[in-house]
């Protein structure tokens, strides 16, 4: 069966024509799901018993199931482990920070790039998600934020995968959040994080989209970013960056280069020089994230002064810092704690 999260309104339009009904009748559908929370056909009670009964033998919807929800102690993040129809699970992330409702949403079940301080690569990529299991993530978190008078106001893809090697579903996903029609998101509230896949920078920086961009970069080199990327060996920095340039260029959005800090790897202040060289007369924010543990991997989180110091160089040198403050670590939902659950 198709997944009706999967299809874009003018998709609905032209599917309710070829099927002998009124193409108004799609918007009321996207109105259903998208602001009205309908949680089946069957509620959507100003169609027809016999559209509900079409759409119901030939979409699926919902396609994912909330399994569980953990939250963190501090009560501001909220990790959901959601079951896929073929029994396969991803996570996603609700961070709750001032006035922002940010979900950090899985594009893939697992990953292909395997960075080295990361979980959700350590099995590799098992498939891509469909562009319905990505919606439905923020669909339903939405759905349970409004029972508090809130709702979703930032989307990053930064959970599991690589946004840009599941291009086509992420991109119909982003059409269906900041629809009007649809999830009403802002494109300067939703960002896609890359670990640096050219072709694919490239060709979003073709589409009609405003979005942020993000480079998972962590590193001040190619030496040191092909030991902790395995990405880098096919895809060079110096090609990276132009890439990154060209979509800066084209769509006026300011650039998010991704540090994760790991001590001993590069932490050090001749990195930070290096990395305040590299971005030189960029419009950029560098996003400093100290190292967050993970299972099985040896690697450690600098101290305090060393990040301090690691920030002073870079905004000594006229980069933009910020520094990601941890949440969700004690639910190993923080940046890069994302992993596969099969219990």
């Amino acid at each position: 069966m198709k997944e009706i999260c999967s299809l874009s309104l003018k998709e609905l339009k032209t599917w309710m024509e070829e099927n002998g009904e009124k193409a108004f009748r799609a918007p009321q559908l996207f109105d259903w799901i998208y602001m009205k929370d309908a949680a089946s056909f069957e509620a959507m009670t100003n169609m027809s018993k016999e559209l509900r009964s079409k759409l119901a033998g030939q979409f699926s919807f919902p396609v994912i199931k909330l399994l569980r929800t953990l939250e963190s102690e501090d009560g501001e993040t909220i990790k959901f482990l959601w079951e896929l129809p073929d029994l396969k699970r991803v996570e996603s992330v609700l961070i709750m920070s001032d006035e922002r409702r940010t979900v950090c949403i899985s594009c893939q079940v697992g990953c292909p790039a395997r960075c080295a301080f990361c979980a959700s690569g350590k099995e590799g990529l098992l498939r891509n998600l469909s562009p319905a299991e990505i919606v439905e993530q923020v669909l339903h978190i939405n759905r349970i934020l409004k029972l508090k008078g809130e709702r979703v106001s930032h989307l990053v893809f930064m959970g599991m995968g690589e946004p840009l090697e599941n291009y086509e579903a992420v991109v119909k996903s982003i059409d269906i959040f900041h629809h009007p029609e649809g999830l009403n998101i802002s494109q300067r509230r939703i960002t896609v994080s890359t670990v640096g896949v050219v072709e694919g920078i490239h060709r979003l920086a073709k589409e009609e989209l405003k979005v942020n961009l993000a480079l998972s970069l962590h590193a001040p080199n190619q030496h040191i970013r092909k030991k902790i990327i395995p990405y880098a060996r096919k895809y060079p920095l110096e090609e990276i960056l132009l890439a990154m340039d060209e979509y800066s260029r084209n769509t006026k959005r300011d650039i998010t280069y991704e540090y994760t800090l790991i001590a001993g790897i590069n932490d050090r202040f001749q990195h930070a020089e290096e990395l305040a060289r590299l971005l030189s007369g960029k419009q950029c924010t560098v996003n400093l994230i100290p190292y967050n543990p993970v299972d099985d991997l040896n690697l450690r989180r600098p101290e305090k002064e060393a990040i301090e110091e690691f920030r002073s160089i870079l905004e000594e040198a006229g980069i933009n810092t910020t520094w990601r403050y941890t949440k969700g670590k004690d639910i190993a939902a923080a940046c890069g704690q994302l992993a596969l659950q099969k219990s």
